[in-house]
């Protein structure tokens, strides 16, 4: 059943899923030419994590070891995608190095120095969303589903 698919192909649903995140990411940041805050980057990287770990899954684990390391993978990815969702809807503050509020205007030359760099995006603006609906939501709600199948993938299927 595909819903319940067996070890060798949950992992590579995984690792289909974080390679689609990946460059839907990419594709978003260069291509659309959508700025990512610093949560959107740290969101990629349990992406980029999963990919190499459903890989090796996929061709060499016969134990448990690597599904428990997946879903520790998106535990993680759920709670920095929750942060960053939190934030986007004033649910949570939002940590210093978030803002952009760092501009300082009581000294003319760094006040001209500060203009000319790029000033990093605000992790509560969601410039880019589908369906009216921003990607840390849908990142959310994405790892809690990975984490839920892959608990249920542990439990009742084998290699």
């Amino acid at each position: 059943m595909i819903l319940f698919p067996n070890r060798k192909k949950f992992y590579l649903i995984i690792l289909f899923i974080s390679l689609i995140s990946i460059i839907s990411a990419l594709y978003i940041e260069y291509i659309l030419q959508y700025e990512p805050c610093k949560l959107c980057i740290y969101q990629r990287l349990p992406y980029l994590a999963a990919i190499f770990v459903s890989f090796i899954g996929y061709n060499y684990s016969t134990n448990d070891k690597i599904l428990i390391i997946i879903i520790m993978i998106f535990t993680i990815s759920t709670i920095i995608s929750g942060y960053h969702f939190g934030i986007e809807n004033n649910l949570i503050e939002e940590i210093s190095s978030c803002t952009n509020d760092s501009l300082d205007i009581s000294n003319k030359s760094k006040l001209l120095e500060s203009l000319s760099k790029s000033m990093p995006v605000d992790c509560k603006d969601a410039s880019f969303k589908i369906f009216g609906v921003s990607l840390a939501a849908i990142n959310t709600i994405l790892s809690i589903l990975i984490v839920i199948f892959s608990i249920r993938t542990l439990t009742y299927e084998k290699n």
